[in-house]
């Protein structure tokens, strides 16, 4: 076992580890499944170690990169042939109902189905940007994508979450 892959892969689990968990559990929304795709995430962590090459800042975004994409990869294997990722949000959506405590907020429960409607990338930009509260040049070197395309990826998002709640009476 290479101890460098151990050191890094501990270092992750201790200082990432809740936080990927979360961002994992706010895209699959099941916990057994954000619990297996943190799993296959820190396995993709201590597979790629000798690959990192970079600080700490730049770890963070290495992991959320691995965790976005494992997510995603899960998410993938539900859809169809030539079904996108973003078909899913109505299953997701009804997932984020069977998945909340009986005593829930409703409030809340509402506005994690509004996030559950949004496409894919301007979900993950929210959660990025909203619950994370990484700055826009983080998110790109999340995502890969401009820090515009994520501004307006987030703006298009916050709107679309107030169209939502506007319609479900909050």
């Amino acid at each position: 076992m290479n101890q460098d892959a151990n050191a890094l892969l501990q270092q992750v689990a201790d200082r990432y580890g809740k936080r990927l968990y979360w961002h994992i559990r706010r895209l699959v929304v099941s916990h057994d499944d954000a619990e297996d795709v943190l799993q296959e995430t820190f396995i993709k962590v201590f597979t790629k170690a000798d690959t990192f090459r970079g600080d700490a800042s730049s770890l963070q975004a290495w992991c959320y990169r691995i965790a976005t994409n494992q997510a995603l990869q899960l998410l993938r294997k539900r859809t169809h042939l030539f079904q996108s990722l973003d078909s899913l949000s109505g299953e997701l959506t009804e997932l984020v109902a069977t998945e909340s405590a009986p005593d829930a907020d409703r409030s809340a429960v509402l506005f994690q189905q509004a996030i559950m409607q949004l496409p894919t990338q301007q979900r993950i930009a929210f959660d990025l940007r909203y619950y994370d509260e990484l700055s826009y040049a983080q998110i790109a070197e999340i995502t890969g994508k401009s820090e515009n395309t994520l501004k307006t990826n987030y703006h298009y998002a916050v709107e679309k979450i107030k169209e939502y709640l506007k319609e479900h009476a909050i």
